[in-house]
């Protein structure tokens, strides 16, 4: 009899756990967070709503393990100090284009307190080190972070969750052309 090792093996909680979040993840984005119900994930996921419940404790314990997101921010201390704010514009096109996660949480984020807070971590946690490391106010990182975060998540609700027609249509280079020179502005500007 040949001796496993069970931590080899992928357990069947992980895999559960695995199936509930890319059920919610899919229903939070598609439905935003109102409309998703446990049941509707639960039957995605094939599994029994009970088991939503034993390991995420409730729905909103489920939004925020579903929209647990890694920016994957560019460390801005890297980049020649000119092209701050079309380097960190371009990333977040990038990533919006390719996480509808993001999407599905910024529109969750306007109508729902649990979704607000969720952005409101992620950019606290994640935009506002990497802006704090280019600031040259340090005491004004957070402020400066802020109104990134204005212009980022203005752009992503006109673009991907309103889907304003010119804001939908612009390229890449069209919108950091746009944004680039603000977000500069709030990344490296002395004063207002």
């Amino acid at each position: 009899m040949a001796d496993t090792d069970p931590s080899a093996r992928p357990r069947r909680s992980d895999a559960t756990r695995a199936a509930i979040l890319d059920a919610a993840r899919d229903r939070f984005a598609a439905e935003g967070y109102e409309r998703a119900t446990i049941r509707a994930i639960a039957r995605d996921a094939g599994i029994d709503p009970s088991m939503v419940m034993r390991y995420y404790g409730n729905k909103e314990g489920l939004f925020a393990a579903a929209t647990e997101i890694d920016l994957r921010l560019p460390d801005l201390t890297l980049v020649p100090r000119e092209l701050l704010g079309e380097r960190l514009v371009r990333h977040f096109l990038d990533v919006w284009e390719h996480d509808e996660r993001l999407t599905g949480m910024v529109r969750v984020g306007v109508t729902v307190d649990a979704g607000a807070e969720r952005v409101r971590s992620i950019f606290r946690d994640q935009l506002a080190p990497v802006i704090a490391a280019v600031c040259p106010v340090p005491d004004e990182a957070a402020v400066r972070a802020a109104l990134v975060g204005s212009q980022i998540i203005g752009m992503a609700l006109a673009r991907y969750v309103v889907r304003i027609p010119p804001a939908v249509g612009l390229s890449h280079d069209e919108v950091v052309a746009w944004l680039g020179p603000t977000v500069q502005r709030y990344l490296t500007a002395e004063r207002p």
